[in-house]
């Protein structure tokens, strides 16, 4: 008969990451050690995904505050600097704001509104119609801001975000102008030289101001995306994806993953004869109704995953076909029905409407959303997530 459980994902436990640490061997034998406590098999086709932050520990991929503000004064000239459409977070940004202003004699900083990229308000939509404010076109100093909306504190963290960057860049030494608009190019009144620190439209954003006369222009993808005294670096993604260490020093994007998934198959693959798959994660790409923040702060969902994993669903909608194609049939003959249909399916379904209604996402990304979920960012100490069954389907045994 069909299995009766489908997919299910389990979090993992592994000892503390250190740099220096051989994440082949400690996930595999996690995974391993977890399986005969619990009770589970491997099967093939099983999926092992670790978190990118034991990744990048175990590579010790890190930088400090100033040598993020030596890269940014070698680039960008260290006078007055535009730092536009930050996303707003204390474990994100924040930081990487503090090396940005050592690196800077001003900072004009421009916030989009009534939200940053990733979804973190500064203001309701509402509040901007009840104004009369256009945020397509009409550009804010602080002090109309201010006069519009007061002092508005996040609804989770209860921090007011302007006067949390406003403070913190003076608190570097630099002068600070705030601004907020949507339109990049609003900039370029006060300075020509501009670091863009949105993520998932950064390469609109630099073409936008460089064709409206911006001199120097670079993404938070270009800062640190090499050594600097010897600091760690993402050769891809820069600053992008990093995260809070300590006071003075972030954690990068780990880099060359490729490898390490490979290996980890690998080493499943001898000890066990299973074919799994493997990712490393980060984000997941998902919004929260409530608080209207998208999770996606990295710049992918996963940077390195193994040749399985590649592409889309190819899932046919059951209930469309029950109350559609089978609407006739009950019972056992519209289950036969539908595992008939489902071992008959075209290895390509984009288009059709049986498929409608199905997920058309990567893979990559909904397998890294259910991992970021299963994970979570605390204390939860369950940096590899195992999952079984996310190939199954109505008819697998």
């Amino acid at each position: 008969m069909s299995r009766m459980v489908g997919t299910v994902s389990r979090g993992i436990r592994t000892p503390i990451i250190r740099s220096g640490d051989d994440l082949v061997g400690i996930v595999t034998n996690s995974l391993l050690e977890a399986a005969k406590e619990d009770g589970f098999s491997l099967r093939d086709r099983d999926i092992v995904a670790m978190t990118e932050a034991i990744v990048a520990r175990a590579q010790g991929n890190y930088a400090s505050v100033d040598d993020i503000a030596a890269d940014v004064r070698a680039k960008l000239g260290g006078g007055t600097i535009g730092v536009i459409f930050p996303i707003l977070s204390r474990n994100r940004f924040a930081i990487c704001l503090r090396g940005i202003a050592k690196g800077a004699e001003k900072i004009v900083l421009m916030l989009s509104y009534p939200s940053d990229e990733v979804g973190n308000h500064l203001v309701s939509l509402d509040a901007v119609d009840e104004k009369g404010v256009d945020p397509y076109q009409d550009v804010l100093t602080l002090e109309r801001y201010r006069e519009l909306f007061g002092y508005e504190k996040h609804p989770f963290t209860g921090v007011d975000y302007v006067a949390y960057y406003q403070e913190l860049i003076q608190g570097c030494g630099a002068e600070v102008e705030i601004l907020f608009a949507n339109d990049p190019r609003a900039v370029l009144a006060h300075t020509k030289d501009v670091l863009c620190c949105d993520i998932h439209t950064r390469q609109r954003t630099k073409r936008l101001l460089k064709a409206a006369g911006a001199e120097r222009v670079f993404g938070l993808d270009e800062i640190l995306n090499a050594p600097v005294d010897g600091s760690g670096y993402n050769e891809s993604y820069g600053l992008l994806g990093s995260n809070k260490s300590t006071e003075d020093q972030v954690k990068l994007f780990p880099r060359d993953c490729q490898d390490l998934v490979e290996a980890i198959q690998r080493e499943l693959l001898d000890k066990t004869g299973r074919h799994v798959e493997v990712m490393v994660y980060g984000d997941g790409a998902f919004k929260d109704p409530v608080g209207k923040i998208w999770e996606l702060a990295d710049p992918v969902v996963s940077p390195a995953y193994t040749a399985g994993l590649e592409g889309t669903p190819n899932e046919l909608k059951l209930k469309y076909l029950a109350d559609n194609d089978f609407a006739h049939l009950s019972g056992e003959a519209l289950k036969e029905a539908i595992k008939d249909r489902i071992h008959k399916k075209d290895g390509d379904l984009v288009g059709q409407m049986v498929s409608e209604g199905t997920t058309p996402r990567r893979l990559t990304d909904l397998i890294g959303s259910l991992c970021d979920l299963t994970s979570g960012s605390g204390d939860k100490g369950t940096p590899v997530v195992f999952i079984q069954g996310y190939f199954d389907n109505y008819t697998t045994e």
